[in-house]
Parts: C-alpha cells; sequence; structure tokens
C-alpha cells in the first residue's frame, strides 16, 4: 500500500547502523515499492514550496559537520524524475499554492533512510521543500494538493523527527527517554491514530511541552504534510515505534 507516511530519518549516523531501526527501513522497502518518491525534508527549507527537479542522478548534500570522512564520501545514485516534478507543481498550483523549481540534491533527511529501504537506488526521487514558520493549517494544505498520489503509484514521506531539542540531546544513545519527551509522543501517537486532525492542528497549544519538543518545527512539519496527503477516512498506523533515543528522540513512524 502506498499510502503516505512520516519517516523519522534519523542522524547520519544512522547511515551505517545495523538497527532495529535500519532493519525497519530495509522492511519497509520490500513492502512498498512505488515507481516515485516526493520526499518532504526537514533539511530541505525554502519560504516558498520548492521542487528539485531534475532527471539525473542527485548530488549529494553533506548537511552535517564534524564526522569522520567516510560520511562524506557516501552515494546514493538515484536519480529524479522531472515528470513527477511537473505533477506535484500543478498540483500545488491549482490549490493556489506558490511553488518554484530550483535544485538541491538528496541531504541526510533523505539519503540516509533511502539508503537501508532501497538500497540499489532504482526509484526516481522528488525532493520537496517545507517552510516551518507556515501555521499548521497550510502545511496540512500543502499536503492536501497531492491527495491521491498513491493512485499514481508515487509514495509522498514526510522526513523528520517528532521531537527534535538539540539542547536537549543526551549523546549516549540509551540515556533513559525524558518524560517529557515520552508524553508528548505518546500524545501525538494517539491523536494520530484517532485521526483528530484538529488537535494535531492544534499541537502548539494542546499538546504537553510541545514548545521544548518542537521548538522550531522545520522536523515536524513534515508529519503534518504527509497527514494532509492521505486519503481521507483511511485508519493511520504505526510503522515503527522503537525506544526513543539519545534522551529526547522519537523515531515513531507512521503511515497515513
Amino acid at each position: 500500500m502506498l499510502s503516505p507516511v512520516f519517516l523519522a530519518h534519523g542522524s547520519p549516523f544512522t547511515i551505517f547502523e545495523n538497527s532495529d531501526f535500519t532493519r525497519f527501513l530495509n522492511r519497509f522497502g520490500q513492502e512498498i515499492r512505488p515507481r516515485a518518491i516526493v520526499i518532504f525534508s526537514a533539511h530541505f527549507e525554502s519560504p516558498v514550496t520548492t521542487i528539485a527537479a531534475t532527471d539525473e542522478v542527485h548530488d549529494m548534500v553533506y548537511d552535517y559537520y564534524g564526522f569522520p570522512p567516510e560520511f562524506y564520501q557516501v552515494q546514493y545514485p538515484a536519480r529524479g524524475s522531472t515528470i513527477v516534478a511537473s505533477i506535484v507543481e500543478e498540483r500545488l498550483r491549482k490549490r493556489n499554492i506558490a511553488v518554484e523549481r530550483k535544485y538541491r540534491g538528496l541531504d541526510h533527511g533523505v539519503f540516509p533512510i533511502m539508503m537501508h529501504a532501497y538500497p540499489e537506488a532504482d526509484i526516481p526521487i522528488v525532493p520537496v521543500s517545507v517552510n516551518p514558520f507556515l501555521p499548521a493549517r497550510q502545511q496540512y494544505a500543502i499536503g492536501e494538493a497531492l491527495q491521491g498520489l498513491e493512485r499514481e503509484g508515487i509514495l509522498v514521506i514526510g522526513s523528520g523527527f517528532l521531537t527534535h531539542n538539540f539542547n536537549e540531546i543526551d549523546m549516549n544513545p540509551e540515556a533513559p527517554p525524558r518524560a517529557w519527551a515520552v508524553e508528548f509522543t505518546d500524545w501525538i501517537r494517539e491523536k494520530v491514530l484517532a485521526r483528530d486532525i484538529e488537535s494535531l492542528l492544534n499541537y502548539e497549544t494542546l499538546a504537553p511541552h510541545a514548545n521544548k519538543a518542537v521548538p522550531r518545527p522545520e522536523h515536524f512539519v513534515p508529519l503534518l504534510i504527509a497527514l494532509g496527503s492521505s486519503t481521507a477516512g483511511r485508519q493511520p498506523r504505526v510503522l515503527f515505534d522503537g525506544e526513543i533515543k539519545h534522551g529526547s528522540m522519537s523515531n515513531l513512524s507512521f503511515q497515513f
């Protein structure tokens, strides 16, 4: 089933990991085989929704710092698709959503998870930007413009994290989860599974510890976009729900 998904994208360490999460990604890629992927990455920001259109092999964007040399030598030679980019652009324009084309390669919100899910790099990928400063309802509307893409064999992915606060990260990946991260994640899980759209669109005021869990929303809004792109009435499900790592980082992932 190609219904839209929200995937935690992991840290750059995900590239070389063999973990419960990367094994989940491998199973995901074996079970779900779209003809193309449209992915909204938390690491691709722009004031205007921007589509990275190309038919060539994507460039690599190593948007992280201080890692060993091998992290900057990774290649993931997936191609883009100008045809799919045009489909996305047309749908957004029909909803009067401002959109532009400007090329950008695959960042670490994209290639670490794709390397595990689709190691052959044989599925075209179209990266699309996020604007974290748009209201939640507008984020959802961007997704709504893309409803039904699965009927054309196109998988919509929102790539981010439910909780993303650098000031609260413990460098020990096995550090016990902080209570606020657990409470926020539990609230999001409950509302997503209930398909309580209104509560999720008002998460900033309704969710416990929202300011601490999402001090800057670029990693959270891919969830709202992916949710908006799903077919109304379809029951969401949890794809992966491992432990909260580094004390505060939830890798909870959904299919909508």
